[in-house]
């Protein structure tokens, strides 16, 4: 078997694997989708995204679909046992271009990412198969994989059937087959962290038919109560969840009991109008895989990190995962970039995830303190804080999630030269004016590769002849962005067949340039995910481009396959 059949196999069709198979299918890449269960579970695990995860929805084609089956801009507090509120974060600003605060229901998100993947024809899924084996050479990795009864979501280990054993060959594989990821067993890669001896009861409930039973649960609540610590989580289509912390005391059998779970809703809900569709005593990990890389197989998701749910933060990793390796698999494949730059996932998103997982742990351990003193120093101190100028408005935008800014010198990009630079940083995302008078969202101009916004002025201006073809390799995009009012009127001038020009008239752009020191004459690169590669001042931007050209390690011409010229048509197409 010397050639290809894809470029890309996936395991798992969860949120990480359904993210990554869209963004590489409206890329053009041949892929592949291998999971266990024969037929979808079913049931909510995620119940959060935020503006970051919804942009990279948009980047994946489904954003706005998805976004409609979502409680958008919804309120976030903490509240005592007796409803007083402690505080809450409410921000409706949208510097990503949507709403920070999304609730979901997971069975809704994931089938309209699968249906999704029906307009790709060269992204096969293959539910009820479990990879069994895998080995790579230099330019390949070789996956065996079998038909499969499935595991369901407990414990039981999925039983293959070898009689089905089939072999494929790809370029790359990537295991987001969740914390007990097959991929990174047999890597025999470990994981770090801590397990926490907290149980919870997670009970999840449906209105019964033509009832509106939550009404009067409008918003998300941590109920801090020292006898009984409390989640309760809005979510669309009239669902709802509860999660109960358990005392030591209690037992798994007792708390999952129908008439012990009967009694704890009861506190909120009439029991006689709502289904309960799970009740399940959980404990939870703060854990990260120990490598994520190994050649040319990655690990994503819950399979690379684990994240306790208390900042709804768990989806949301793998999603960014999914980001990251999309477009730097589809420079690699479809680019000629090396290899080597998928060095630069780990070094990117570790931290960040870490520092996800950090926060998560923190707000467990202010929701679930169980002695009445330290609970009432945490109220007093929770309603200080909100009443403090600066620290007040710093909590109700939710200022203490970590930033989507890489570490100082491990991101594929220019170094930041300065504490505030923009160098490894997410852009912005406002809404801006077309040349036709049209509104729009800025990711919906850019194309799905690297970008180069010129402040003012064509980005090609200063550009060698090399420099440009470098780019037209990439499928740059080249973008002229005006402040408002300032678009060049008279005589039209020439070479604009290839370019996109943009009004900022929010002001948005105007204001970042200058934060960022770019003045006018200046361009921008973003990376295809839309952090910032570099930033250049006028005249000077064949160094960039050289930078650039330099850490994607370009050979010159994209690594052939008899799969990648199948699908070279269907990349243009997408």
């Amino acid at each position: 078997m010397s050639d290809i059949d894809y470029e890309v196999v996936i395991v798992g069709l969860g949120p990480t694997g359904l993210t990554l198979a869209n963004l590489l299918g409206r890329r053009g890449i041949e892929v592949l989708v291998l999971e266990r269960e024969p037929e979808y579970y079913g049931l909510a695990r995620a119940v959060y995204t935020d503006d970051e995860g919804l942009r990279i929805f948009q980047t994946a084609g489904v954003a706005d679909e998805l976004a409609a089956d979502m409680n958008v801009d919804s309120t976030v507090q903490w509240v005592r046992g007796n409803g007083k509120v402690l505080a809450q974060f409410n921000e409706t600003a949208r510097p990503l271009g949507w709403p920070i605060s999304n609730f979901l229901y997971q069975p809704y998100l994931e089938n309209s990412l699968e249906r999704a993947l029906d307009r790709y024809p060269h992204v096969t899924v293959r539910r009820g198969r479990a990879v069994t084996d895998f080995d790579q050479g230099g330019e390949f990795v070789d996956i065996e994989h079998a038909g499969c009864a499935g595991a369901g979501y407990g414990k039981r280990e999925p039983v293959t059937d070898p009689r089905t054993a089939e072999r494929v060959r790809a370029r790359f594989l990537v295991g987001c087959d969740g914390g007990r990821s097959v991929v990174r067993a047999r890597l025999g890669i470990e994981m770090s962290g801590t397990s926490f001896p907290e149980r919870w009861l997670v009970v999840d409930l449906k209105a019964c038919e033509g009832v509106d039973a939550f009404r009067h649960l409008p918003y998300f609540d941590f109920v801090c109560e020292p006898g009984l610590p409390i989640v309760s989580c809005p979510q669309p289509g009239g669902h709802h969840r509860f999660e109960f912390m358990l005392r030591k005391e209690q037992t798994k059998e007792e708390m999952e009991d129908p008439e012990t779970v009967r009694r704890h809703i009861a506190r909120y809900v009439d029991p006689d109008e709502v289904e309960v569709l799970r009740r399940l005593v959980y404990t939870f990990n703060a854990v990260v895989a120990d490598r994520w890389r190994d050649g040319r197989i990655l690990i994503a998701g819950d399979a690379a990190h684990m994240t306790p749910q208390f900042i709804g933060q768990g989806m949301n990793s793998g999603v960014r995962d999914a980001d990251n390796l999309s477009w730097k698999l589809t420079t690699i494949l479809r680019h000629g970039a090396d290899p080597a730059i998928l060095d630069s996932y780990e070094t990117e998103r570790r931290p960040h995830a870490e520092a996800m997982i950090d926060l998560s742990v923190f707000n467990k351990n202010l929701v679930s303190v169980d002695n009445a003193a330290l609970a009432r120093a945490r109220d007093i101190g929770l309603m200080t804080a909100i009443r403090i100028p600066g620290l007040g408005s710093w909590i109700k935008a939710a200022k203490m999630k970590p930033r989507p800014r890489f570490r100082r010198g491990a991101y594929l990009g220019l170094p930041r030269p300065r504490v505030r630079g923009v160098e490894g940083m997410l852009a912005p995302q406002p809404e801006i004016r077309t040349y036709e008078g049209k509104h729009r969202r800025l990711d919906d101009t850019l194309g799905l590769g690297f970008a180069l916004l010129g402040y003012g002025v064509d980005p090609r201006r200063a550009l060698s002849a090399a420099d440009l073809a470098t780019l037209h390799a990439l499928d740059a995009t080249f973008v002229v962005v005006y402040p408002r009012g300032g678009r060049p009127q008279g005589k039209p001038g020439d070479g604009r067949d290839d370019i996109v020009d943009i009004e900022d008239h929010t002001g948005t752009l105007t204001r970042w340039f200058r934060k960022a020191g770019v003045r006018p004459g200046g361009v921008v690169v973003l990376r295809p995910d839309r952090f910032v590669f570099g930033t250049a001042a006028s005249g000077v931007i064949a160094p960039l481009i050289a930078a650039l050209r330099r850490q994607l390690r370009l050979s010159g011409e994209p690594a052939g396959s008899k799969a990648t010229e199948a699908v070279s048509s269907r990349a243009e197409a997408w």
